[in-house]
């Protein structure tokens, strides 16, 4: 295996001759496999493939071409095929793609050339368009280039910088945008420096510094920031 990714209650793992298994709760068709059965052994779904993503009941691919390719729920436009039907088979949404990131209910890409794209859901503004108008096809969300990752949440969206400056939008009701207030955001705000990767979750936000010293911030009920 050379990279995991876990989503709500299914498993995706690319292996290291590019080709991706998936195994567990397949209700929308998340596991890719052409069909909504679940699966409680991996089986190979795809090839080619350099990426993976799981959210709360999609998947993302982004294959070698730097094209991407979605599977699972779709009701909110949230694999960004245009349409609202679920998709049990991977269909390709998106081209000259460099990284991916599956949302609870909207998806985030990062262009090769450093724009943020974004569809799906949006209620919260986690798109980060300045509304809460949700899509079902990608477009372009963050309008500076430079960017270097991007991690999608439940209701929230990271955007890290070349520069290591952090950007954040959506949901905040729990502080997870890490802006010091619970105010959500229609459209990014920056929210820390010094930053290597970052990683939001359904209610929180992950951000490892340049020091190699991780920081947590958001909701904090079950002890998911780690501090005690």
């Amino acid at each position: 295996v050379a990279a995991i990714s876990a989503g709500a209650d299914f498993s995706l793992f690319l292996m290291a001759d590019a080709s991706v298994r998936s195994c567990g709760y397949n209700s929308a068709g998340q596991l890719g496999n052409g069909t909504l059965i679940n699966q409680s052994t991996p089986q190979q779904i795809l090839t080619g493939v350099s990426a993976i993503s799981a959210g709360a009941g999609h998947s993302l691919f982004l294959k070698t071409d730097r094209t991407v390719w979605a599977a699972g729920y779709n009701a909110e436009g949230t694999i960004g095929d245009g349409t609202r039907v679920d998709k049990p088979s991977p269909v390709q949404v998106l081209s000259g793609v460099t990284a991916i990131s599956a949302g609870g209910l909207h998806s985030v890409f990062l262009k090769t050339d450093g724009t943020v794209w974004a569809t799906g859901w949006n209620y919260s503004s986690q798109l980060g368009d300045g509304t809460q108008t949700g899509r079902t096809t990608p477009a372009p969300m963050f309008f500076e280039s430079r960017m270097k990752e991007v991690s999608a949440g439940g209701g929230h969206s990271l955007f890290l910088k070349g520069n290591g400056s952090v950007w954040a939008t959506g949901d905040n009701q729990y502080g997870q945008l890490g802006d010091g207030t619970t105010t959500s955001r229609t459209t990014p705000v920056q929210v820390f420096t010094g930053v290597k990767t970052v990683s939001a979750g359904r209610f929180h936000s992950l951000f490892v510094k340049a020091d190699g010293s991780a920081w947590a911030v958001g909701a904090n009920a079950y002890g998911p920031l780690g501090n005690g």
